[in-house]
């Protein structure tokens, strides 16, 4: 997964639109996007939404905390079926915020003939304690993939984003990178981006995101989804690059040995382009 693209779950006309947008997965959103007054519509439509027959991206859907998105699993898994890829969880700071949620799924599952495929967790990383825990987040039976909300979690810290590298997060963008790697689950999403207009501050942000280990980034705009596309698929020259460095590896029986540009070769370099392979789909 490179892009996933947030939809207000109040909104169908625009849950509908966004199937053509060209990104991997939607969010449909139950959260922030929706209006207090909005949450049972919300929980409604986007359950009525996912038991139509659709094609395309992947489903995911973003719950409330607590009691709220106990209710919202509720109600959207015996409607969505297999469509639904899995749910992201807001502001998951312990392992504590997922299990009850996990109980709640398991209850689910074997009522709606769903016990052979369980539901994966998104769990989203916005605040201090979520960031020293997202190694014990990330090793939850039920967690695919951690991602990072920095909005919530910049609030969380005081801290204020020096335009253009965002040094301030840095740190905490490092932890749940490794939090991931240690875990050997898939690699972080990045964090959004609200101003959706300046489209090249939105490609650097990006390009840094994947040199730092994030494996994709959520859209708030349908404008972000190619550049988000392009930066997270490997360039042509890259992938051929990574073939060449395991056929010299391999020729070399696994040991270290010099690549066909004169650099060296080893099983971490391998390793690098093994990852670099199964991004590009290979």
């Amino acid at each position: 997964m490179r892009s996933y693209l947030y939809v207000p779950g109040d909104q169908p006309d625009r849950m509908a639109g966004a199937l053509q947008r060209g990104a991997d997965a939607l969010i449909l959103d139950l959260e922030d996007a929706v209006a207090p007054a909005n949450k049972i519509l919300a929980r409604e439509r986007v359950a009525h939404f996912l038991s139509g027959e659709l094609t395309g991206p992947k489903f995911w859907v973003r719950i409330n905390r607590g009691e709220a998105g106990l209710d919202d699993v509720a109600m959207v898994v015996p409607e969505a079926g297999l469509t639904l890829a899995g749910f992201v969880v807001p502001k998951v700071e312990s392992i504590d915020d997922l299990d009850e949620l996990s109980r709640e799924l398991e209850i689910l599952e074997a009522a709606n003939d769903r016990e052979n495929h369980p539901i994966p967790l998104c769990a989203l990383i916005e605040t201090a304690d979520g960031v020293f825990d997202a190694r014990d987040v990330a090793l939850h039976p039920r967690v695919v993939r951690l991602a990072i909300g920095e909005a919530d979690l910049s609030a969380d810290l005081g801290v204020e984003l020096t335009p253009g590298d965002e040094r301030e997060l840095l740190t905490a963008r490092s932890m749940v990178v490794m939090a991931s790697a240690a875990a050997r689950i898939d690699a972080p999403t990045g964090p959004a981006a609200i101003d959706f207009r300046d489209l090249e501050a939105f490609r650097a942000s990006s390009e840094a995101l994947r040199r730092m280990g994030f494996g994709g980034r959520p859209a708030v705009h349908p404008a972000q989804v190619p550049i988000i596309n392009e930066v997270f698929t490997p360039s042509a020259q890259d992938v051929q690059r990574a073939r060449d460095q395991l056929a010299a590896f391999a020729a070399a029986g696994g040991g270290a040995c010099v690549g066909s540009d004169g650099r060296m070769v080893d099983e971490a370099t391998a390793r690098s382009a093994r990852r670099l392979l199964a991004r590009a789909g290979e």
